[in-house]
C-alpha cells in the first residue's frame, strides 16, 4: 500500500509499504477519505514521522474473527486506540485511557488496521464524505456542546475557526445556538458567516472582549476555545457570562488562570475536552445526515494523496475549511470539489 512520511525535517513522499493484515480484533479498512487536521504543523515544525493522520472513513475489507464488523461495511474510523477493558473504555471514553495498546493507526494511507469496537457504522444513506466528518470535522465541538448542555436560547463563542472551530459553529447553529466567532483569518471569518455565525470578532481588536458581552447582552453562556492559544482562550474566558460553561479543545496554550478572579467569582465552569463519548456516534452520525449543505460548504478543498503537499500549504496558509485526501485517487483531482 502507499502512506505518505515525513522522512526527514523538511521532506515528506508516498512510500510503499506492506498491506496490513488482521488480527485478534483488529480488522484491515480501505481508507477511501482521510480527512486532514494538523499534521501540516509536524511538516512546517521540522518533525518527521510515519504514522500521519488520525482521521478516515472507509470500508472493512479483512477481519480475522468474527466480530463487530464484516468486509462490506462502510465505517468512520475513530482516532486514538484503547485496551477496551478499563472503566473509561467501556463507558465510552475510551480516548482518555491510560492502558491503551502502543500501535500506530495512521490514516494517510490506503488501508488502517483498527479495533473493530473503534470503528463506527455509516448508515446506507449517509454519504462517505458527510461521514468523514464525525472525527476531528464536527466530533470534537459536538461532545463538548453535550457535555456543556448547549440550548437553543444559548449564545456560544467559538474561538479559533479552523476546521475543527467551524464544526463549532456548525453543531451551534444546528443546535439553535446564537453563534459569535473570533478569526483574524480573512477567509475562515467569511466561511463561518456562511455556515450560520451571527458574527465574527477580530481577537486582535484590543475592544474584542467588549465587543463580544456587547452581541450577547452581557456575556456568552458556553463558549469553546479551538485555537489553541493563550490569546484565544484568555478572551474566551473573558467574555463569558458569569455561571457559564466553556471547554478548551485546542491543543496548546500556556495560559495563566486566576482562579478567584476568573472562575471562583465568575463561577465558570471549564471543560477540558478532547473528543466525544463513543456512545454517542449514533447521534451524531444522525445529526451529519441532518447537515449536508452545511458539511459542503465545510468541506472546502478534496485532494489525491499524492498532492498532500498542496493541501498542507493551502492548510498552512488558512484560505480552506475541512480539507480530505483521497488515498485511491489516480487524477489530478480538483481541489474544491
Amino acid at each position: 500500500m502507499q502512506i505518505v512520511a515525513i522522512t526527514a525535517p523538511g521532506t515528506a513522499a508516498v512510500l510503499e509499504r506492506p498491506d496490513p493484515t488482521p488480527e485478534d480484533d483488529f480488522v484491515v479498512v480501505r481508507i477511501d477519505l482521510a480527512p486532514m487536521c494538523t499534521e501540516y504543523k509536524v511538516f512546517t515544525g521540522g518533525g518527521t514521522g510515519l504514522a500521519l493522520g488520525h482521521e478516515a472513513a472507509g470500508e472493512v475489507v479483512a477481519v480475522a474473527r468474527p466480530g463487530r464488523v464484516r468486509p462490506g461495511d462502510r465505517v468512520v474510523v475513530m482516532p486514538g486506540t484503547g485496551c477496551g477493558r478499563c472503566p473509561l473504555c467501556l463507558s465510552g471514553d475510551y480516548i482518555h485511557c491510560e492502558q491503551a495498546p502502543r500501535v500506530a493507526t495512521p490514516t494517510y494511507a490506503q488501508y488502517v488496521r483498527k479495533q473493530d469496537w473503534l470503528l463506527v457504522p455509516v448508515p446506507a444513506d449517509l454519504p462517505l464524505r458527510h461521514a468523514a466528518m464525525a472525527c476531528c470535522g464536527l466530533g470534537p465541538t459536538f461532545g463538548a456542546l453535550r457535555r456543556m448542555g448547549i440550548r437553543a436560547s444559548d449564545s456560544l463563542v467559538v474561538t479559533g475557526l479552523g476546521p475543527v472551530g467551524l464544526g463549532g459553529v456548525i453543531g451551534g447553529v444546528a443546535a439553535g445556538a446564537r453563534v459569535i466567532g473570533v478569526e483574524s483569518q480573512p477567509y475562515r471569518a467569511r466561511l463561518a458567516l456562511a455556515l450560520g455565525a451571527e458574527a465574527v470578532v477580530d481577537p486582535s481588536d484590543p475592544e474584542a472582549a467588549a465587543r463580544i458581552r456587547d452581541l450577547t447582552g452581557g456575556g456568552a453562556d458556553r463558549g469553546i476555545d479551538c485555537s489553541g492559544s493563550a490569546q484565544g482562550q484568555r478572551l474566551l474566558i473573558d467574555a463569558m457570562r458569569r455561571r457559564g460553561h466553556l471547554a478548551f479543545i485546542g491543543e496548546g496554550g500556556d495560559l495563566t488562570v486566576h482562579v478567584s478572579r476568573d472562575l471562583l467569582r465568575k463561577g465558570l465552569t471549564l471543560h477540558g475536552h478532547w473528543h466525544y463519548n463513543l456512545a454517542d456516534a449514533p447521534a451524531l452520525l444522525g445529526l451529519i445526515g441532518r447537515l449536508g449543505p452545511a458539511l459542503d460548504r465545510c468541506i472546502t478543498h478534496t485532494f489525491p494523496m499524492g498532492r498532500f503537499r498542496e493541501a498542507w500549504d493551502l492548510q498552512a496558509a488558512g484560505h480552506c475549511g475541512k480539507v480530505l485526501l483521497e488515498p485511491w485517487a489516480v487524477t489530478a483531482g480538483s481541489p474544491g470539489s
